[in-house]
Protein backbone atom coordinates (compact mmCIF):
# COMPACT_ATOMS: atom_id res chain seq x y z
CA UNK A 1 0.00 0.00 0.00
CA UNK A 2 1.40 3.43 -0.86
CA UNK A 3 2.30 5.76 1.96
CA UNK A 4 -0.28 8.33 2.99
CA UNK A 5 0.24 11.62 1.15
CA UNK A 6 0.80 14.67 3.33
CA UNK A 7 -2.35 16.38 2.04
CA UNK A 8 -5.29 14.78 0.22
CA UNK A 9 -6.27 16.03 -3.24
CA UNK A 10 -9.80 16.72 -1.94
CA UNK A 11 -11.62 16.94 1.36
CA UNK A 12 -14.98 17.90 2.85
CA UNK A 13 -16.36 21.37 2.13
CA UNK A 14 -15.17 24.03 4.54
CA UNK A 15 -11.96 22.22 5.53
CA UNK A 16 -8.59 22.90 3.90
CA UNK A 17 -6.61 20.00 2.45
CA UNK A 18 -3.77 20.98 4.79
CA UNK A 19 -6.00 20.65 7.86
CA UNK A 20 -7.44 17.42 6.46
CA UNK A 21 -3.96 16.00 5.95
CA UNK A 22 -3.07 16.70 9.57
CA UNK A 23 -6.36 15.23 10.81
CA UNK A 24 -5.97 12.14 8.61
CA UNK A 25 -2.53 11.46 10.14
CA UNK A 26 -3.98 11.89 13.63
CA UNK A 27 -6.90 9.57 12.85
CA UNK A 28 -4.56 6.97 11.35
CA UNK A 29 -2.66 6.84 14.64
CA UNK A 30 -5.96 6.38 16.51
CA UNK A 31 -6.96 3.66 14.03
CA UNK A 32 -3.74 1.78 14.75
CA UNK A 33 -4.25 2.17 18.50
CA UNK A 34 -7.82 0.86 18.43
CA UNK A 35 -6.96 -2.00 16.06
CA UNK A 36 -4.27 -2.97 18.55
CA UNK A 37 -6.75 -2.67 21.42
CA UNK A 38 -9.31 -5.01 19.90
CA UNK A 39 -6.59 -7.60 19.25
CA UNK A 40 -5.32 -7.17 22.82
CA UNK A 41 -8.82 -7.61 24.21
CA UNK A 42 -9.27 -10.85 22.24
CA UNK A 43 -5.89 -12.02 23.56
CA UNK A 44 -7.12 -11.39 27.11
CA UNK A 45 -10.42 -13.12 26.31
CA UNK A 46 -8.52 -16.25 25.21
CA UNK A 47 -5.89 -16.23 27.98
CA UNK A 48 -7.77 -15.34 31.14
CA UNK A 49 -7.93 -18.08 33.80
CA UNK A 50 -8.95 -18.49 37.41
CA UNK A 51 -12.07 -18.22 39.51
CA UNK A 52 -13.25 -15.02 37.78
CA UNK A 53 -12.66 -16.43 34.30
CA UNK A 54 -16.25 -16.37 33.04
CA UNK A 55 -17.00 -12.85 34.32
CA UNK A 56 -13.97 -11.37 32.56
CA UNK A 57 -14.26 -13.64 29.51
CA UNK A 58 -17.84 -12.48 28.93
CA UNK A 59 -17.12 -8.84 29.78
CA UNK A 60 -14.44 -8.57 27.09
CA UNK A 61 -16.32 -9.61 23.93
CA UNK A 62 -18.80 -6.68 23.95
CA UNK A 63 -15.80 -4.36 24.35
CA UNK A 64 -14.14 -5.99 21.33
CA UNK A 65 -17.27 -5.45 19.24
CA UNK A 66 -17.60 -1.79 20.22
CA UNK A 67 -13.90 -1.10 19.63
CA UNK A 68 -14.16 -2.69 16.17
CA UNK A 69 -17.07 -0.35 15.46
CA UNK A 70 -14.86 2.56 16.54
CA UNK A 71 -12.14 1.49 14.10
CA UNK A 72 -14.68 1.39 11.30
CA UNK A 73 -15.80 4.93 12.17
CA UNK A 74 -12.19 6.14 12.17
CA UNK A 75 -11.41 4.52 8.82
CA UNK A 76 -14.57 5.93 7.25
CA UNK A 77 -13.74 9.42 8.54
CA UNK A 78 -10.24 9.15 7.05
CA UNK A 79 -11.82 8.25 3.70
CA UNK A 80 -14.40 11.04 4.00
CA UNK A 81 -11.58 13.55 4.49
CA UNK A 82 -9.88 12.30 1.30
CA UNK A 83 -7.40 9.93 2.89
CA UNK A 84 -6.69 6.24 2.58
CA UNK A 85 -7.04 4.32 5.85
CA UNK A 86 -4.40 1.67 6.41
CA UNK A 87 -5.48 -1.19 8.63
CA UNK A 88 -2.88 -3.80 7.78
CA UNK A 89 -0.96 -5.51 10.59
CA UNK A 90 2.36 -4.49 9.07
CA UNK A 91 1.38 -0.82 8.98
CA UNK A 92 0.23 -1.00 12.60
CA UNK A 93 3.47 -2.59 13.78
CA UNK A 94 5.62 -0.19 11.76
CA UNK A 95 3.84 2.92 13.03
CA UNK A 96 3.13 2.11 16.66
CA UNK A 97 5.06 3.64 19.54
CA UNK A 98 4.12 0.97 22.10
CA UNK A 99 5.08 -2.66 22.72
CA UNK A 100 2.87 -5.70 22.41
CA UNK A 101 0.63 -6.50 25.34
CA UNK A 102 2.93 -8.20 27.82
CA UNK A 103 0.68 -10.62 29.75
CA UNK A 104 0.06 -14.17 28.53
CA UNK A 105 -2.07 -16.81 30.26
CA UNK A 106 -2.84 -15.28 33.66
CA UNK A 107 -5.40 -14.85 36.41
CA UNK A 108 -8.30 -12.52 35.63
CA UNK A 109 -7.15 -9.91 38.14
CA UNK A 110 -3.70 -9.71 36.53
CA UNK A 111 -5.19 -9.09 33.09
CA UNK A 112 -7.54 -6.49 34.53
CA UNK A 113 -4.64 -4.69 36.18
CA UNK A 114 -2.73 -4.65 32.89
CA UNK A 115 -5.81 -3.52 30.95
CA UNK A 116 -6.18 -0.56 33.31
CA UNK A 117 -2.78 0.69 32.10
CA UNK A 118 -3.66 -0.06 28.46
CA UNK A 119 -6.90 1.91 28.73
CA UNK A 120 -5.22 4.80 30.58
CA UNK A 121 -2.61 5.26 27.84
CA UNK A 122 -5.15 4.89 25.05
CA UNK A 123 -7.62 7.33 26.63
CA UNK A 124 -4.89 9.93 27.23
CA UNK A 125 -3.88 9.77 23.55
CA UNK A 126 -7.52 9.87 22.39
CA UNK A 127 -8.12 12.95 24.56
CA UNK A 128 -5.12 14.65 22.97
CA UNK A 129 -6.52 13.88 19.50
CA UNK A 130 -9.86 15.30 20.62
CA UNK A 131 -8.17 18.56 21.72
CA UNK A 132 -6.23 18.79 18.44
CA UNK A 133 -9.44 18.72 16.37
CA UNK A 134 -11.42 21.22 18.45
CA UNK A 135 -10.81 24.25 16.22
CA UNK A 136 -10.34 22.70 12.79
CA UNK A 137 -12.85 19.85 12.65
CA UNK A 138 -15.65 19.64 15.22
CA UNK A 139 -17.21 16.72 13.31
CA UNK A 140 -14.11 14.60 13.91
CA UNK A 141 -13.92 15.90 17.47
CA UNK A 142 -17.52 14.82 18.08
CA UNK A 143 -16.69 11.30 16.88
CA UNK A 144 -13.64 11.17 19.16
CA UNK A 145 -15.70 12.42 22.12
CA UNK A 146 -18.24 9.64 21.55
CA UNK A 147 -15.43 7.08 21.36
CA UNK A 148 -13.94 8.42 24.58
CA UNK A 149 -17.29 7.96 26.29
CA UNK A 150 -17.18 4.25 25.39
CA UNK A 151 -13.49 3.78 26.22
CA UNK A 152 -13.90 5.44 29.62
CA UNK A 153 -16.90 3.24 30.35
CA UNK A 154 -14.87 0.12 29.50
CA UNK A 155 -12.07 1.28 31.79
CA UNK A 156 -14.62 1.74 34.57
CA UNK A 157 -15.78 -1.87 34.02
CA UNK A 158 -12.15 -2.96 34.42
CA UNK A 159 -11.49 -0.72 37.40
CA UNK A 160 -14.58 -1.95 39.25
CA UNK A 161 -12.66 -5.22 39.73
CA UNK A 162 -9.55 -3.36 40.93
CA UNK A 163 -11.14 -0.95 43.38
CA UNK A 164 -11.27 -1.55 47.13
CA UNK A 165 -14.37 -0.76 49.16
CA UNK A 166 -12.43 2.29 50.32
CA UNK A 167 -12.19 3.57 46.75
CA UNK A 168 -8.51 2.84 46.11
CA UNK A 169 -7.32 1.24 42.89
CA UNK A 170 -4.90 -1.65 43.27
CA UNK A 171 -3.09 -0.35 40.17
CA UNK A 172 -2.53 3.14 41.59
CA UNK A 173 0.84 4.45 40.47
CA UNK A 174 1.56 1.57 38.09
CA UNK A 175 2.97 2.61 34.72
CA UNK A 176 3.57 -0.77 33.10
CA UNK A 177 1.26 -3.66 32.34
CA UNK A 178 3.36 -6.13 34.32
CA UNK A 179 3.62 -3.73 37.26
CA UNK A 180 -0.14 -3.17 37.31
CA UNK A 181 -0.81 -6.90 36.96
CA UNK A 182 1.48 -7.60 39.91
CA UNK A 183 -0.09 -4.90 42.09
CA UNK A 184 -3.61 -6.13 41.31
CA UNK A 185 -2.67 -9.73 42.10
CA UNK A 186 -0.99 -8.70 45.36
CA UNK A 187 -4.04 -6.76 46.56
CA UNK A 188 -6.32 -9.68 45.62
CA UNK A 189 -4.15 -12.06 47.72
CA UNK A 190 -4.41 -9.75 50.74
CA UNK A 191 -8.19 -9.40 50.59
CA UNK A 192 -10.33 -11.93 52.46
Amino acid sequence: MPSQPADPSYTVPGLSTQDSGRIIELLQRRLHALNDLHLTLKHVHWNVVGPHFIAVHEMIDPQVDKVRDMTDDLAERISTLGGEPNGTPGALVAARSWDDYSIGRAEAIEHLGALDVVYTNLIEDHREAMRETEESDPVTQDMLIEQLRGLELFQWFVRAHLESSGGKLSTRGATTETGAAGQAAEQARRQP
